[in-house]
């Protein structure tokens, strides 16, 4: 039930939907105060760029008449919600950060919209991305720039930092958003939320609109999820996520909560190559491991396989695939900050191209066959998500050194995507006024162990928003 003396705002999308199916409040109460939460503090963040508040209060309204007449409410009942802008919505333009998207209207609504609805969630806005979603900030042309929460200066993370930064801010309980190579990890550390990208296969994804099927490789890459302020919400949004639709041919309908109880094995690694881990990210990692083994976890410090292989095998594949199916729409559409930076991408990661990405692609099996081999025997790995403190709002501008501090640091985030293999993120401690993230990967179709772990952490390290709220 809902904390009353709390505004309705910051409730979880847990007490919201209970208190709702209870008759405590109404779906209007739980939506109306998002909305007026989104109209205070959205003209300064900037997170949600399409605002659905008339749509969303008569969604409630008509929800309520519903429940009136004997409806059984959903799992998601009267939780306020927002979508990334580059899904599909019906009527709402996929801009995808693009000013020459603005007018691409959505002819239906994309699964991960269908699920969240007719789980019972109302949608209140639709939330910024950067350009063509491929930046670890959010920021473009046609929307601007989203702030961080937590201050003026600092990254909101990408691409889904409009989602991050407008969950964080009380701007509905659930916030949709998707992950080729990040974009759901990077905002939920950079903003203090909790997250896990679904592994290949979880949930639906299909934009209506789409003229053209993405690339092999970002099929298998890019995953639809949620960012939310605790790892319960999380999991409460991914289990209606994951509802089937036939539209994805890479679904499979495996339910969320898995049946096999897993050893309670983790391992553990601090190990970031070549790249300097900063002593409050190490300091978050063992606290980590910390509350883990207080919870009866056994965590032991090993190295996993091919780690810095895969990663670096992931961005030459990714970004050779990116140029091929997107480099003439980046060229003719994208802004100049956005084809600079694209030009720093393909000198650091030397993409595949021809053969040798026919190639590069195939050895992705190698690597995935080494990952599930290791995991038999340690279910759970404890990992950096990034080693240093979210940056500056516009560090991959600055050059060759910003792009490897924003995006080739993160070896541990784009690795997943390749192997397809699910990660959580939730912080794990707190410095210079900042949240600190970790990330914990897992078995295919075992997301709900992740969170299991991940709960461990939150409930030792507490809820970031409450500390962003008592500032």
């Amino acid at each position: 039930m809902t904390d009353s003396s709390k505004p309705l705002w910051q409730a979880s999308a847990v007490d919201i939907a209970a208190a709702v199916t209870s008759g405590e409040i109404k779906c209007v109460d739980s939506v109306g105060a998002a909305i007026a939460r989104m109209h205070e503090v959205n003209p300064e963040l900037n997170a949600v760029v399409m605002d659905l508040s008339d749509q969303a209060m008569a969604a409630a309204e008509a929800a309520d008449k519903a429940l009136a007449g004997g409806t059984t409410p959903g799992p998601l009942q009267g939780v306020p919600v927002t979508i990334k802008v580059n899904v599909d919505q019906k009527g709402w333009a996929t801009t995808n950060g693009v000013t020459a998207y603005k007018d691409m209207i959505a002819p239906d609504d994309a699964p991960v919209v269908k699920n969240l609805q007719d789980a019972g969630a109302i949608v209140i806005g639709r939330t910024n991305t950067p350009e063509f979603s491929f930046r670890a900030t959010t920021d473009n042309p046609l929307h601007g720039r989203t702030k961080s929460p937590w201050n003026d200066w600092v990254t909101s993370g990408g691409s889904s930092g409009g989602a991050s930064s407008a969950v964080m801010a009380g701007m509905g309980a659930i916030a949709h958003g998707n992950d080729i190579g990040g974009s759901l990890r990077f905002p939920a550390w950079a903003t203090g939320a909790a997250t896990v990208k679904p592994g290949l296969g979880r949930v639906p994804a299909y934009n209506p609109s789409a003229p053209l099927e993405r690339g092999m490789l970002s099929q298998v890459m890019s995953v639809q999820g949620a960012i939310c302020r605790t790892v319960g919400d999380v999991r409460l949004a991914m289990r209606a996520l994951v509802r089937h639709d036939p539209n994805d041919p890479w679904q499979a309908p495996v339910p969320f909560d898995g049946h096999v109880d897993l050893p309670k094995k983790v391992a553990f690694t601090r190990n970031m190559f070549e790249f300097d881990l900063h002593p409050a990210v190490e300091a978050a990692l063992e606290n980590a491991a910390a509350a883990l083994s207080d919870a009866g976890y056994e965590v032991v410090e090993t190295e996993p396989p091919m780690l810095r292989e895969a990663a670096r095998e992931a961005n030459k594949c990714l970004f050779g695939e990116t140029l091929e199916f997107l480099g003439e729409q980046i060229e003719t559409n994208g802004s100049d900050t956005l084809k600079s930076i694209f030009a720093n991408y393909a000198q650091i990661f030397d993409p595949y191209s021809g053969h040798e990405l026919q190639v590069g692609m195939a050895q992705r099996s190698r690597y995935v066959r080494a990952w599930r081999t290791f995991m038999d025997e340690w279910p759970l790995v404890l990992t950096p998500f990034m080693p240093t403190l979210p940056s500056k709002w516009d560090r991959d501008t600055e050059g060759m050194e910003g792009v490897r501090e924003v995006l080739e640091a993160g070896i541990y985030s784009y690795s997943m995507n390749y192997m397809g293999l699910p990660a959580g993120n939730v912080p794990a401690g707190f410095h210079d006024g900042l949240p600190v993230g970790i990330q914990i990967v897992g078995q295919r179709f075992r997301e709900d162990a992740i969170l299991d772990a991940c709960e461990v952490v939150e409930a030792r390290t507490g809820v970031m928003a409450e500390r962003l709220w008592a500032q």
